[in-house]
């Protein structure tokens, strides 16, 4: 930990409740100035509730928010949280999407005003931007909704950064790496840790672990809506980071996923893919998990959308697994229920209507197989928290009777005992005969697969067996151009 040793902002006793959901119980931590703190735990465990509290958009029931030694729950809201110097970039991208990149800078920024305001938000956003991802390749007029998931991560981030005539203090950083591809989740720590070192503050949600590990000073587990160890991040490995996480987390850390050799015969699908200049076709056989990786934003979410389209047009059926789940995943104003059975409807029918005593089994054995965290699945899907929504459109995907899974880097914002869990889950309806591409930013999760497709520029550049597959053969391939 750097030397400005002060505590910035204190909960003293924070709870917080959503009808018969207790979210925080009994809550104290501090976050010290020019500190990096880690905040983890499983799903469900109260980090984004709490980290809400401080961004001003929750108030807690109970307890004290203290900003320095002032005490502020009372009055606290959005708007004080950013006189104090406190800014969150939530788990859920909160940019309008039919504004331009500057538009979206100006409406979290009302001091860039007057004549030329667009040329000033313009600036500020490309210099935030230059300086935590260099090579970024975004620019001020773009419009939100043509850029990919991880360029709008990357403008969010960086909107947070830009300071005109105003403090900057605190940013809360969660899930920020969820759509970033390895190198641009690096460029993001190592400027965290630079603006640690300039006496800021950051507050880091991650379920990647190797990323607390390296990048906080302290790390504070929660479970269940408390604050059950806080550590310097020195003192932590990755077993007793787990195991302080929980039980199921653990157990889940310690299954181990068989994966399959690769399949012969006829394949389910062969796509080339759109900007393919060459023959080279990505291919998947019955059973199979097929990875696709490379930087983000490279074609792969394009590829899962071209065999959708096909699959729909032949009548073949596949079922998708978002990854941006507010955008095109949950159906918002339905319930937890209704957006995991949407897709298995035509199956429930009783004569002309839905059965709806089968409606709710399918629902409740899905709820119990992804361990979706809930009361009651009649709750409304955004009652959950990100992570157990994402379990729901998985649990969508799977109880429909598709065979082909296509997975747009589904696993944003789940934590580690469950991400084990739904691997297990995959292996075992692979084995089923089911077929899973799957794209993923994490290079970890491609050990779950039988081959992995690298794209580079729109194409798919080489086909690697899993026993091939290394971080540097990924990154090579990414940048270099390779011969089919």
């Amino acid at each position: 930990m750097s030397d400005f040793q002060r505590a910035l902002v204190t909960f003293q006793g924070v709870g917080k409740s959503f009808g018969a959901v207790r979210a925080l119980s009994d809550v104290d931590l501090s976050v010290q100035a020019g500190e990096c703190l880690g905040l983890i735990g499983h799903n469900g465990a109260g980090k984004s509730t709490l980290m809400q509290v401080l961004a001003g958009t929750l108030f807690a029931d109970c307890g004290a928010l203290l900003v320095g030694d002032q005490e502020v729950r009372s009055s606290y809201g959005v708007q004080m949280a950013r006189q104090h110097g406190i800014r969150c970039v939530f788990q859920e991208l909160s940019l309008c999407p039919n504004l331009s990149v500057a538009e979206n800078t100006r409406l979290m920024s009302p001091a860039i005003r007057g004549w030329g305001w667009r040329r000033k938000a313009k600036a500020l956003i490309e210099a935030s931007l230059d300086q935590i991802f260099p090579g970024h390749d975004i620019r001020g007029d773009d419009i939100v909704a043509q850029l990919p998931i991880g360029k709008r991560q990357m403008v969010e981030i960086a909107r947070a950064f830009v300071r005109v005539d105003e403090r900057l203090d605190l940013v809360i950083l969660d899930e920020p790496t969820s759509s970033l591809d390895s190198r641009v989740a690096e460029q993001l720590l190592q400027f965290v840790r630079r603006f640690v070192c300039t006496g800021g503050s950051i507050v880091l949600i991650s379920h990647i672990l190797g990323e607390m590990l390296d990048t906080c000073d302290r790390i504070t587990v929660m479970r269940d809506g408390r604050v059950v160890e806080i550590r310097p991040a020195a003192n932590f490995t990755h077993a007793s980071l787990v195991e302080c996480m929980g039980s199921a987390a653990k157990a889940a850390c310690e299954q181990h996923v068989f994966v399959s050799r690769r399949a012969h015969g006829s394949p389910v699908v062969t796509q080339r893919p759109a900007r393919q200049a060459n023959a080279m076709t990505v291919n998947a056989h019955p059973g199979e998990i097929v990875g696709l990786t490379g930087l983000a934003g490279h074609g792969q979410s394009q590829l899962l959308i071209q065999i959708l389209r096909q699959c729909i047009a032949s009548g073949q059926g596949a079922a998708l697994v978002a990854g941006d789940r507010q955008n095109d995943g949950v159906f918002a104003m339905w319930s937890i229920a209704e957006n995991i059975t949407i897709s298995s409807l035509a199956h429930l029918k009783r004569g002309a209507l839905i059965d709806p005593d089968a409606e709710h089994a399918l629902a409740e054995e899905w709820q119990k197989r992804m361990g979706i965290r809930t009361p009651d699945m009649r709750n409304p899907i955004l009652s959950l928290s990100g992570g157990n929504q994402q379990k729901a459109l998985f649990a969508r995907a799977l109880a429909s009777r598709s065979d082909l899974i296509l997975m747009d880097d589904p696993m944003r914002g789940v934590d580690v005992g469950t991400k084990r869990e739904v691997y297990s889950i995959i292996a075992q309806e692979a084995a089923k005969g089911r077929t899973f591409i799957w794209y993923t930013t994490e290079l970890e999760e491609l050990d779950y697969c039988d081959h992995i497709y690298v794209f580079r520029d729109g194409q798919a550049v080489l086909d690697l067996p899993r026993s091939q597959l290394s971080e540097e053969q990924i990154l090579r391939c990414s940048f270099v151009e390779q011969t089919a």
